[in-house]
């Protein structure tokens, strides 16, 4: 039997890429997942596919920006399958891609809203419910932009920066309690964000050709890595998906 049979997960930005890929590969795996997007007719199609399959899924719309959103989430999985063992933090912006005095002022809040302020609510709200059942990890989708500056990224960088603190502080202060947090950077991947970033022609990641990005089953089948004992080695931190021996861990082909 899976170590995730039984297991509930909850994985953020699930409508499309990363989130979809994640959603799918951890139902396979056995455990319930529940899809979080905004767009409640793309994560409602997708977890209906997933019972067609066989699996567990359901959806529930949510801004993670949005606090009582965020609070109501984490209370829909715990009322649907009881517990909460897995959270995948996972929804995340780029756009706009402009130089800072470039930049729309409200746009680029909305960025740290969504990367960094959603991150804290999943941890605010999800923690409580995992120190209470004994343990669970969280992964928070990072990126190398945590830390180095890239042209247009301010946001993004900043955001990213933001989260990897997060994710060492909850680990300082909730790992004797069980709860595992760790933070993945999976490098480029070919979701619509590379899209985004390509058409922006600004920064050296802008000119990378496209074949050099990463399938998002890749980075679905690391965070199924993290989520077991994998990832007692990388809590607290970021878990890199861009080197060689990262790969070889998760059981991946060496680029």
């Amino acid at each position: 039997m899976s170590e995730f049979q039984g297991k509930t997960a909850i994985i953020t930005g699930a409508s499309r890429g990363i989130g979809e890929a994640a959603a799918r590969h951890l139902a396979e795996l056995g455990a319930n997942v529940v899809l979080a997007a905004r767009s409640a007719s793309a994560i409602s199609k997708i977890a209906d596919e997933i019972k067609g399959q066989g699996g567990k899924a359901c959806a529930f719309a949510c801004d993670v920006s949005d606090h009582e959103a965020m609070a109501a989430l984490i209370n829909h999985a715990v009322e649907t399958y009881g517990r909460l063992d897995i959270l995948v933090n996972n929804a995340g912006l780029i756009d706009p891609i402009a130089r800072i005095a470039d930049s729309d002022v409200e746009e680029w809040g909305k960025v740290i809203d969504v990367n960094v302020k959603g991150v804290y609510y999943a941890l605010r709200y999800g923690i409580p419910v995992m120190e209470k059942q004994g343990g669970g990890t969280i992964i928070n989708i990072s990126s190398g932009a945590a830390n180095a500056a890239l042209e247009g990224w301010s946001h993004y960088c900043a955001s990213k920066a933001a989260v990897l603190r997060l994710t060492g502080g909850a680990h300082l202060e909730y790992a004797s309690s069980g709860v595992r947090v760790i933070g993945l950077s999976p490098g480029t991947v070919a979701t619509e964000m590379q899209v985004s970033i390509k058409a922006s022609g600004i920064n050296p990641v802008s000119q990378l050709d496209p074949s050099v990005h990463i399938p998002a089953e890749w980075v679905a089948k690391t965070i199924a890595y993290l989520s077991g004992p994998g990832g007692d080695e990388y809590v607290g931190q970021d878990f890199s998906l861009k080197t060689d021996e990262g790969r070889a861990k998760v059981g991946l082909p060496a680029v």
